[in-house]
């Protein structure tokens, strides 16, 4: 069944990408279904399936007697530039605006396009509670106790470490600190590697949720321009460390959020070199590294790390289950300052959970959900694009996301996405503003949208009527 899944998978892809490059016009017929049976070495079940796919995808659409054809210009918008941001670092404000749209977003009724969260039906919910039932069994007296001192379970360490090898690994095993999620493994190496006034050098657009711990923190951001393909650029990082005044980066390299950019691995390189030799600490946030849409898993920036200088957080949220609240730190030389700002702060992570994610690892499903999950973020990111390009305004840029479930979007400079969101809530759809992934307040007529759930007929009448309302 997995085979046949992938070749139809394949083929959809295959097709898909012809469309969206414009090698074939709108309107225009597909090769028919005994053609593609033939040349592809497919059954006609299976194509039938791919061109279903399609179909649900937006880009093409079925005549009766006259075979598929190409339903929309499918090609894609330029991407959004990269743009000039403040020379100055500059004290962060975002958090209490932030609230209130994430909050409005979870209303009833309104379409989930603010929060990047995964539908819970693409994650494996019945595995890991069975698992939960099977690790209580074994370990009756987990509930017992605790400790502030021995807080990681040795099989999930041992677990991390096996799949750092995909890292350009293996990390050792006293490298890592088992934490309540990835932000608090980035709370946690803020705290290590900073003191309140230090500032921070961040993307732009930044992850918001970065931009409230700078706050929280009493640090200040220095935006760096970042490009929506390849990411932070060096050459301006290189610029913004000469004087000594930047104490940590704070970056998300592969699969950035929002962009969807990857860092390409000789820029990896040189950021770790150059951080290095000025003293800036790096803290790097891979939660979408195993969410990649390449062929092979992307290396962070702590594969090209030789003086314990990087700082590797992530956790499971994104593919497993945002209920688990299980991240983890790779922390090199800062190791010791994070296990202790984890013990005066949270503790010990759930002992139960640790094993029950240990164990799921371990077996062979850990895998194979990846690998299908990897191809539904895809798909799920290619049909909000067609949905984008078809009900958006003309000159809207649309990113192209290496990897992840979220999708950036500027606009033309007249629409406020900041001042429209409430008349987005009214109709029905949530979206975060652009400006509150920025320190200074940029991107005013930009947004993100979440691709986390399938692009069923609800959400792309959701896009229909949020294009409508940016309409001149």
């Amino acid at each position: 069944m997995e085979t046949r899944l992938l070749r139809y998978e394949t083929l959809a892809e295959d097709l898909g990408g012809i469309i969206v490059a414009g090698n074939l016009r709108p309107g225009e017929r597909l090769p028919s279904v005994r053609r593609l049976s033939r040349e592809r070495r497919l059954s006609v079940s299976t194509v039938l399936q791919a061109l279903r796919q399609l179909e649900d995808r937006g880009l093409v659409e079925a005549r009766p007697q006259s075979g598929y054809f190409v339903r929309h210009a499918a090609t894609r918008r330029p991407s959004p530039n990269a743009r000039s941001t403040p020379d100055e670092p500059v004290p962060v404000d975002v958090s209490q605006r932030l609230m209130r749209v994430l909050q409005s977003g979870m209303q009833p009724g309104v379409a989930p396009l603010a929060a990047a969260l995964p539908a819970s039906t693409l994650l494996p919910l019945a595995a890991l509670q069975r698992l939960y039932g099977g690790v209580a069994r074994r370990h009756p007296r987990l509930l017992e106790g605790g400790s502030h001192i021995n807080m990681d379970e040795p099989a999930l360490v041992r677990q991390l470490v096996l799949r750092s090898v995909a890292w350009a690994g293996p990390l050792a095993a006293d490298e890592f600190v088992i934490t309540n999620s990835c932000t608090e493994s980035l709370s946690l190496c803020l705290r290590a590697a900073t003191r309140s006034g230090d500032t921070v050098a961040v993307e732009s657009p930044a992850y918001y949720l970065m931009l409230q711990l700078i706050e929280t923190l009493g640090l200040k951001a220095l935006e760096i321009p970042t490009d929506p393909r390849h990411g932070l650029s060096i050459e301006a990082l290189d610029l913004a460390t000469r004087d000594g005044k930047v104490t940590a980066c704070l970056l998300v390299p592969n699969a950035s959020n929002p962009l969807g950019s990857m860092m390409p691995d000789e820029n990896k390189r040189r950021l770790a070199k150059l951080t290095a030799e000025r003293g800036v600490a790096v803290i790097e946030d891979d939660i979408y590294g195993d969410l990649h849409f390449g062929a092979e898993r992307p290396w962070p920036i702590k594969a090209f790390d030789r003086t314990g200088n990087v700082m590797l957080c992530s956790s499971f949220s994104k593919c497993l289950s945002p209920a688990l609240r299980i991240g983890f730190v790779a922390g090199g030389r800062y190791r010791p300052q994070i296990a202790l700002q984890k013990t005066i702060t949270s503790g010990g992570t759930n002992s139960i959970t640790q094993l029950v994610l240990a164990e799921y690892l371990e077996s062979s499903a850990s895998e194979r959900h990846l690998r299908g999950l990897r191809r539904t973020y895809e798909r799920q990111v290619e049909a909000m694009i067609a949905a984008v390009t078809r009900h958006f305004p003309a000159a809207t840029r649309v990113t192209e996301p290496q990897g992840g479930f979220v999708l950036w979007l500027e606009l033309p400079d007249d629409i406020d996405t900041t001042a429209l969101h409430s008349r987005a809530i009214a109709a029905g759809v949530a979206y975060v503003p652009g400006e509150l992934f920025s320190a200074s307040g940029m991107y005013r007529n930009c947004l993100r949208l979440n691709c986390g759930n399938p692009h069923t007929p609800e959400i792309d009448d959701a896009v229909r009527r949020l294009g409508a309302l940016m309409a001149p």
